[in-house]
């Protein structure tokens, strides 16, 4: 065999190796991504503001990890795995201990598209028990096609939509690794399976999306009169920072709850006497003063929509 068949030979058995890391690297997240620290124990990092899109590869929500003695909590895992592969980069900067729980705030593609990464891990799932089966519904795999198509390659035939390993149903004080944490159910609110965690030590409170900065929420057709109970539970917690689903951390975490509760409540007084009484949606919506939210980011795109869809459940309440 001459030297020159020896190397062609050789060079060609590089060939596939080469190509599977082209392959691997093909859909790498490389959206910048940065940790937060919070408190002795709590992390976080901030999504872009805004709809998930190929510009910000579905890193538009928040979340966290806290760092115990032993072991990593980690609350929520992202839009995709590649963005989760991103974040435990960024716990492995910071610590060897293994990522041994995740807690999911609520099954919204942006906050647990991740989880196959932190599974293959060892880490153990939590989330609230309205989400089992979740991942199995018409309603699921329609949302996998659309994020498929929207963040491809970050979201692509490899993405798995996993279950959780405990479900969680009520509220749960909880240690590990010499850390003292509160998971409060609730939920319904935003979502239909809504959990928030409080780092006790820290004084932390990952709120998931209950919670906007800033902004008009976007409350859709939710529970209105749930999420304003679900905010009072998190106001008694009395947090000290606090890490909403979207958007910067607060440590003014109390000014931040009231203003969306508040907010909340203000929707429901202002359209259940009009439900009450039939008085058609339009001129309801027209004779509100809206001058306290109007001037305030998402007002154009969230709060009509916000009122209908309170209006149209307080109908169904009795206006109440």
């Amino acid at each position: 065999m001459t030297l020159r068949l020896l190397f062609t030979l050789l060079l060609l058995s590089l060939l596939p190796v080469a190509h599977a890391s082209a392959s691997a690297r093909i859909n790498e997240a490389t959206v910048p991504m940065e940790a937060v620290r919070l408190g002795t124990h709590s992390y976080f990092v901030q999504g872009q503001p805004g709809a998930a899109s190929s510009e910000n590869q579905g890193f538009m929500s928040n979340a966290g990890f806290v760092l115990t003695r032993d072991s990593v909590v980690v609350f929520d895992t992202l839009a995709s795995p590649p963005l989760a592969e991103k974040l435990v980069g960024l716990i492995r900067k910071i610590t060897s201990k293994p990522i041994k729980l995740v807690i999911v705030s609520h099954y919204h593609a942006d906050h647990f598209y991740g989880l196959q990464v932190f599974k293959a891990l060892g880490a153990e799932i939590w989330a609230h028990q309205a989400t089992e089966g979740a991942t199995r519904t018409e309603g699921a795999a329609e949302r996998l096609v659309q994020r498929k198509e929207a963040l491809f390659p970050w979201v692509d035939e490899d993405t798995q939509l996993l279950e959780a390993d405990r479900f969680i149903a009520g509220d749960l004080d909880f240690e590990m690794g010499g850390v003292r944490f509160a998971l409060r159910d609730v939920g319904p609110a935003h979502s239909s399976e809504d959990l928030a965690l409080m780092v006790k030590p820290d004084g932390v409170l990952f709120a998931g999306d209950l919670v906007f900065r800033g902004r008009v929420p976007f409350v859709g057709d939710a529970d209105g009169q749930a999420w304003i109970a679900a905010l009072d539970k998190l106001i008694a917690l009395n947090p000290k920072v606090l890490v909403p689903g979207h958007g910067a951390h607060s440590r003014t975490p109390r000014a931040d709850l009231v203003f969306t509760r508040d907010y909340l409540k203000f929707l429901r007084d202002q359209m259940g006497p009009p439900a009450r009484n039939l008085v058609p949606f339009e001129e309801a919506y027209e004779k509100v003063d809206w001058s306290k939210y109007r001037n305030m980011p998402a007002f154009n795109e969230a709060n009509r929509l916000n009122a209908y869809n309170q209006y149209l459940r307080l109908e169904l309440e009795g206006g109440n």
